[in-house]
């Protein structure tokens, strides 16, 4: 198994301990900032599994796969475990998956019609708006000007949710058609 591939499954090996830090009363600001870490760790795995694996050729079936998945399930593990503690309204991170499900089945079809469909500008804005939401989100300082920034950060993360998946599917629409 090469780097990249290794470094995928960490960062979902990663999503236990962010999760329990998230999730385990009486952790107090060590279980936040542990979340924190192990976010940020997670998050970076992405970015250097990509570079490493295009730099040294060493794109794998497994890593095209299990990547993108990777990247969902931290994603959308933040969003849930968010969203139970309260800091983020249940209606933004059904909008936030229900996009990472249409993408993935998108996919799909793509990928059963021979079609290689790779990641948008809007797609990678989304991806680095999300992060910095959560992050900001598990901090949660009580600081007036740290809550309005969080609000704006969020909402900006979630109109480029609905924006990359527009775009995408624009783009991308004769996937949809039906196939010969």
């Amino acid at each position: 198994m090469n780097l990249p591939n290794k470094l995928t499954i960490l960062r979902v090996v990663l999503i236990v301990p962010f999760v329990a830090c998230m999730l385990l009363p009486g952790l107090g600001d060590a279980g936040m900032y542990a979340a924190v870490a192990f976010f940020v760790v997670a998050s970076l795995t992405d970015l250097l599994d990509g570079k490493i694996a295009r730099k040294y050729n060493l794109v794998t079936n497994f890593g095209k796969f299990m990547d993108p998945l990777a990247d969902k399930l931290l994603v959308a593990a933040a969003l849930i475990c968010l969203t139970a503690n309260g800091s983020l309204s249940a209606w933004i991170s059904i909008v936030i998956i229900s996009r990472e499900f249409i993408i993935s089945g998108f996919r799909l079809v793509a990928s059963d019609n021979g079609i290689v469909i790779a990641a948008s500008y809007w797609g990678k804005f989304k991806t680095t708006f999300q992060m910095v939401m959560i992050v900001m989100l598990i901090l949660d300082y009580e600081n007036r000007i740290y809550q309005a920034c969080a609000e704006i950060v969020t909402y900006v993360a979630l109109a480029l949710t609905v924006i990359s998946l527009v775009d995408y599917i624009a783009k991308n629409r004769e996937v949809l058609k039906e196939q010969k």
